[in-house]
This record gives structure tokens, sequence and C-alpha cells, in this order.
């Protein structure tokens, strides 16, 4: 955020030195600079994610998923429950989500954990090269949110079901290489 928000960057050193989450983990995701009418946002604790659907609306967002995995994971839960407040055309409903409702297995925080940038690079990369397990089950869960709220499926199985398509048949790391690709390209030429 404070490299899109010039302003956030006085933020940092109180809300470092408060040690705590406050409302700064939140004015980021809501204050994105691209406008964006659709996403998926993590929140650091339950009862935020119907507040945080609340001003999502108000901001004009059309469809959004605010998550809290309740094992203190702000993003949708292979470790257990996720508590889910869905927006979509101007409702607001929340549930909760089992990894098993979707045909995944649980798995503990410490088989998805990450570490450093190279650890999360290497990670990465095998989740989109096809590596089955814990790290791959926590993206399509993750995926299948972002492709509802894109509007690119219509529930959360069938955007399973489509991450796993895209990750077995190469697509994903197809992109991915796109992507890389496209940012070594110099702005004019």
């Amino acid at each position: 955020a404070p490299s899109l928000h010039l302003a956030m960057k006085h933020a940092i050193k109180p809300r470092r030195d408060i040690g705590l989450r406050t409302i700064f983990n939140l004015l980021g995701p809501l204050t994105n600079p691209a406008g964006a009418s659709r996403q998926v946002l993590g929140v650091y604790a339950p009862e935020l994610t119907e507040l945080i659907a609340r001003v999502l609306l108000n901001l004009g967002s059309e469809n959004a998923f605010v998550v809290y995995g309740m094992e203190g994971i702000d993003e949708i839960s292979i470790c257990g429950e996720t508590r889910i407040t869905h927006l979509e055309a101007r409702r607001i409903r929340t549930y909760y989500l089992k990894p098993e409702d979707l045909g995944l297995k649980r798995a503990g925080k410490k088989e998805i954990q990450g570490g450093d940038a190279a650890r999360n690079v290497e990670i990465s990369l095998s989740v989109l090269r096809g590596e089955k397990g814990p790290c791959r089950d926590v993206v399509l869960l993750n995926t299948a949110a972002a492709l509802v709220a894109g509007g690119k499926v219509e529930d959360l199985q069938e955007g399973v079901f489509q991450a796993q398509e895209s990750i077995d048949k190469g697509y994903a790391l197809d992109k991915l290489e796109s992507l890389r690709e496209f940012s070594r390209r110099p702005l004019c030429s």
C-alpha cells in the first residue's frame, strides 16, 4: 500500500510501533487504486467479514468475498472452517466453508506455511507445475473464490474444477511465463 498510496507511508512506523493489527491493515485493500469492483479480501478477525463487505458494497463493489480462516488465516483455509461473507447483486450473505465441502482434505498450518521469497517462489512453481498437496489445495480454494467474484464461474465447486484444469493443463504456468516475459520488455521501444 505505501508504494501506491503515498499517505500510507506515514502510517508504517506507528503501525509497527503499536504491534497490533489496526484499521491500516484494511485501508490498503479498501482503497485499491485499480478500482476493483470484484475481489477476494482476507481480514484478520472473523467479526470484520460482514463489516468490510458492507464497506465494499458502499464503495460500489459488485461481487466480493471477505474471508477469515478460523485458525487466524486471512484467506480461505485448508486447515479448517473459513468464515465467508459474500457480496453479490447488492446482497450480503455469511456462511462457513470447510475444505471437505469442496472435496479437498484438511491440512495443518505447517503444511502450507511459506518461507522467504526464494522458498515461496519454489512453492508457487511446484503448485503451478501440478504438484498435488495442501499448498495446491489452498490455491484451488482461493482461486475458486476469485473466479466466482470475477464472474467466470457460477459457484465455488465449479471454480475449484476450473482452477484444477488450469493447473493440470499447464495454462496457469503458461500465464505466469507470459507475465514474466511481458515484465522484462522495455516500456518504450
